[in-house]
């Protein structure tokens, strides 16, 4: 029996709903920029999704961690060139997109 994978939208949309009241927390907005679909705390992004894929801002060693767990990839943004403090969850992942949101939250407001 295969597991169904939720829309990725739906969840996004969803951990935005849920971490909306969090201090200095911006929600996505409409437009074309770079970010403008992004969740930020003070001006940073920490929480996007880019091709069905959460993408955290989180320590190195957090992302390092959780690639070699098999749990996600370095976040390219289209530059040829993996960024070391962005992970891009694999959508197979099991692991709570809430928690590590919360996680890139308190780790872009250190």
């Amino acid at each position: 029996m295969t597991r169904r994978i939720p829309d990725p939208e739906d969840r996004f949309a969803s951990l935005v709903e849920e971490l909306a009241a969090l201090d200095g927390v911006a929600l996505p907005s409409a437009g074309r920029r770079f970010g403008s679909d992004a969740l930020k705390a003070d001006g940073h992004i920490f929480a996007m999704l880019s091709a069905g894929r959460l993408v955290l801002k989180l320590p190195r060693t957090r992302v390092d961690e959780l690639v070699a767990a098999g749990e996600g990839a370095h976040f390219d943004a289209g530059k040829g060139k993996p960024m070391r403090e962005w992970l891009a969850l694999d959508p197979a992942s099991t692991l709570p997109w809430p928690q590590l949101a919360c996680e890139a939250y308190a780790f872009v407001r250190h």
